[in-house]
């Protein structure tokens, strides 16, 4: 990547500890918003629940409704040893004689198995954690170690009498991110994740929708805005620091994601009567840009993508933004400055600070429009 303030050093700021935002707000509408025009207009300060005062009859709000699974699996080595398991995704459609469950079709017409007994995962302690290793979580979810994969995960197959994810609602904890610097808590099982998740299969949260309320979505529909759900699986790649040395970053990953087909009808409505399309999230423009059809719409449809945002970028859907702060140095920051511009980003960024808003998933957000 070239010097100057497309460097990934350049996406790097300071924020004070006591700024990281450990647990959630008292109820999820009152987080802070700041609001930045793209124009260049003054930066405001206002409250979540403000959101249908900024939007208009006729836009259109595009959700990620893909749900977080309790994937981070506590348990012991055959020694008494402690061991941990972070599943990261299911490989049912390139084993399926090991898979049961529901099935979702992929973009090149395969099955991939929800609830497969096969994953990809990260393991703990991973020198100990080999191929033929076993990880009991409980008397009924063994989860033994089948494989190595290039960048140090494993290939692991979970052993329960029920279906998967039930054994998972059982017996799994919810993989907070750890700059939370602290163990899961059953607040954590609401309200880490969203009112409107409904498909499983998210290792982390799209944050940026945990600050929205039934109430509100009945308030922004009874204004005319009509809301959009897609999905797409948030992988962990998605959270990796870039390298803030210079070098060229990895991109967030491979992630799945599916757009119905009334999403896609629903942005198209949007665009043909002039209303803007709002993403809820850095997934949800990841999902709509990679889907852009060339007239401002999107295809329906599944697959996966590694669509790596970054200034510059040409934007061909999303209009408007809605998003939380996040980590210096991350794929998630280059692709807001993408989007607001650099300057216009880290100036936000400042801003934020020097107003005491609260960061990264549990914290406030922002709207760039």
């Amino acid at each position: 990547m070239k010097a100057g303030r497309d460097a990934i050093r350049d996406f790097g700021y300071h924020l004070p500890e006591d700024r990281i935002a450990r647990y959630p707000a008292a109820r999820r509408d009152q987080s802070r918003l700041l609001v930045a025009p793209r124009s260049g207009e003054p930066f405001e300060h206002r409250v979540f629940r403000n959101l249908p005062g900024l939007m208009r009859a006729g836009d259109v709000l595009v959700v990620n409704e893909s749900r977080v699974l309790p994937v981070r699996l506590l348990g012991a080595k055959p020694t008494g040893a402690r061991a941990e398991v972070l599943l990261l995704r299911p490989l049912g459609e390139e084993h399926p004689s090991e898979a049961t469950g529901a099935d979702e079709p992929a973009r090149d017409g395969r099955v991939r198995r929800a609830d497969s007994r096969l994953w990809e995962a990260l393991v703990r302690p991973g020198g100990k954690l080999k191929p033929g290793r076993t990880v009991e979580v409980a008397p009924d979810l063994v989860v033994h170690i089948l494989d190595s994969t290039p960048d140090h995960g494993r290939i692991v197959r979970v052993e329960t009498p029920v279906p998967v994810e039930e054994a998972l609602q059982r017996h799994g904890r919810v993989p907070l991110p750890p700059y939370l610097r602290r163990r899961d808590e059953p607040v954590d099982r609401a309200r880490y994740q969203t009112v409107y998740a409904r498909t499983p299969g998210s290792v982390a949260a799209p944050t940026a929708g945990l600050h929205f309320t039934r109430e509100l979505m009945d308030a922004l529909e009874a204004g005319g805005v009509r809301i959009a759900r897609v999905t797409l699986h948030v992988g962990v790649a998605t959270f990796r620091p870039a390298d803030p040395s210079g070098g060229d970053p990895r991109g967030p990953g491979e992630e799945r994601y599916r757009i119905p087909r009334e999403a896609a009808l629903r942005v198209a409505a949007a665009r043909a009567g002039g209303g803007r399309v709002w993403a809820v999230g850095t997934t949800v423009v990841r999902t709509l840009e990679s889907a852009a059809d060339g007239t401002g719409g999107v295809r329906a449809g599944c697959g996966t993508t590694d669509l790596f945002i970054r200034p510059p970028f040409d934007f061909q859907v999303v209009d408007a933004l809605i998003t939380n702060f996040h980590l210096p140095h991350s794929t998630l920051l280059m692709l807001v400055a993408a989007f607001a511009g650099h300057d216009r980003t880290m100036d936000a960024y400042r801003e934020a600070i020097d107003q005491g808003y609260r960061f990264y998933s549990y914290g406030d957000a922002m709207v760039i429009s």
